[in-house]
């Protein structure tokens, strides 16, 4: 079961593409958007990280950093994100623990959902959208929360 607005999101230590990792604990106080998907170059997930690379300056307008979450390899990542010109991280989470903890993780499969999740300065849950074959949908979902000030 995924996390609901309000929810306190769970704590996590990824490596990125960008070198080094990228913590919960760091990102405190700052508002953040982790959008989970399935597998670097299949055609829904690249659409789906094109539609926030397109709405990238938007969101960074907003004070709002973007983290692309997945199962696949840094090496992977790094291709992925320097054959589509992504100006965010993308964050390996090999083992599934942190999609797992977010509710983002089909539980016989073990194969990552497409769930984005909006966390507000304080921790917390702000927006959550899931939809497995919407691509620009998420990026959508994101700015409007934003547009109503469901976050700060």
């Amino acid at each position: 079961m995924g996390l609901s607005v309000g929810d306190i999101a769970p704590d996590f230590c990824l490596e990125s593409s960008g070198g080094g990792v990228v913590s919960s604990n760091d990102l405190r106080g700052q508002c953040f958007v982790l959008y989970f998907y399935p597998k670097d170059f299949t055609s829904v997930c690249t659409a789906e990280a094109c539609s926030f690379r397109d709405q990238f300056a938007d969101l960074r307008d907003l004070d709002v950093t973007v983290f692309g979450v997945s199962r696949d390899d840094l090496d992977t990542h790094r291709k992925f994100k320097e054959e589509y010109d992504l100006p965010f991280e993308l964050l390996s989470d090999p083992d599934g623990k942190t999609a797992k903890a977010y509710g983002a993780r089909v539980p016989l499969l073990g194969v990552t959902k497409r769930v984005t999740y909006l966390v507000n300065g304080e921790g917390r849950i702000a927006a959550v959208h899931e939809e497995m074959f919407g691509d620009a949908s998420h990026v959508n979902a994101v700015l409007s929360a934003l547009s109503k000030g469901e976050v700060r």
